[in-house]
């Protein structure tokens, strides 16, 4: 299973990917989680401490690295550089692993609109498409409100793209705007998940409007995630409420995905 997790910043998508990560590596899964957040921040709701957090370094902010496999320096425009650098050494080595489950921070590079041609770009595209291929188990992808590294020739190895949302109308406009990107490349399988519910009337209101996803599930308000934080402690242990939730989610993404949301 290969999930790529999105949605505005803040509504909790973090939060998600430490949660079905974690659960399904106490279900004996394969699990690699991959932060391409500009914030990386998923070590931290993993519970990840300190000694295994500074091991970690987001791979595109490695100048040295990037500048051996792509023969440029980042930051560098013009000239030569190979766009198809050598990556498939890169997870084993920079990833830290806690609780079986196996964490890489991939980092972000400002792709300009319609994209930048520059040596960062082209190790984190070439990066994300061999992950995608991989063999893992579960790939949990950590992205932020974009699909800028999802490519036609990868979308049909992502079993589904996740959008996390508040019960809100902005974040609802965002999940719309995800949506729209995403079909352009030809991703249609999409769910949506709520986070922060704290009724049923705040869930009626995802399932109406929705903008024609499936709600996947909820996840509720729950200040114990703020304490899981301060303390540094795995949400997925510190809030019993979420972990259950998370659960019940995990489970039905093994299902198949309901064929009435697949757009031609």
């Amino acid at each position: 299973m290969k999930l790529a997790i999105s949605g505005k910043g803040g509504v909790g998508k973090t939060t998600l990917s430490a949660l079905l990560a974690q659960y399904y590596a106490d279900q004996g899964k394969d699990v690699l989680a991959v932060d391409a957040d500009p914030s990386p921040c998923l070590a931290g709701a993993l519970g990840l401490p300190d000694d295994l957090q500074a091991k970690l370094s987001p791979i595109a902010e490695m100048d040295a690295l990037i500048e051996e496999r792509t023969g440029a320096k980042p930051g560098t425009t013009g000239g030569f550089f190979t766009l198809n650098p050598r990556v498939d050494d890169l997870p084993e080595r920079f990833s830290v692993k806690y609780r079986d489950v196996r964490l890489l921070e991939m980092g972000s590079v400002d792709l300009g609109g319609s994209g930048c041609i520059c040596p960062e770009s082209a190790m984190l595209k070439t990066l994300f498409t061999h992950l995608l291929f991989r063999d893992d188990e579960v790939l949990i992808i950590d992205m932020y409100a974009g699909v800028e590294h999802l490519g036609r020739a990868t979308v049909d190895f992502v079993d589904a793209m996740i959008i996390v949302v508040e019960p809100t109308q902005r974040s609802l406009g965002t999940a719309a705007q995800i949506k729209n990107l995403s079909k352009d490349i030809g991703l249609t399988r999409l769910w949506l998940v709520g986070n922060k519910v704290r009724t049923e009337e705040e869930k009626s209101f995802l399932e109406e409007n929705s903008p024609g996803l499936p709600l996947l599930g909820t996840l509720p308000m729950d200040l114990g995630v703020l304490d899981a934080d301060r303390l540094g402690e795995p949400v997925y242990d510190h809030v019993p409420s979420l972990k259950s939730a998370a659960e019940e989610i995990a489970e039905i993404l093994w299902e198949p995905y309901p064929e009435e949301y697949i757009e031609e």
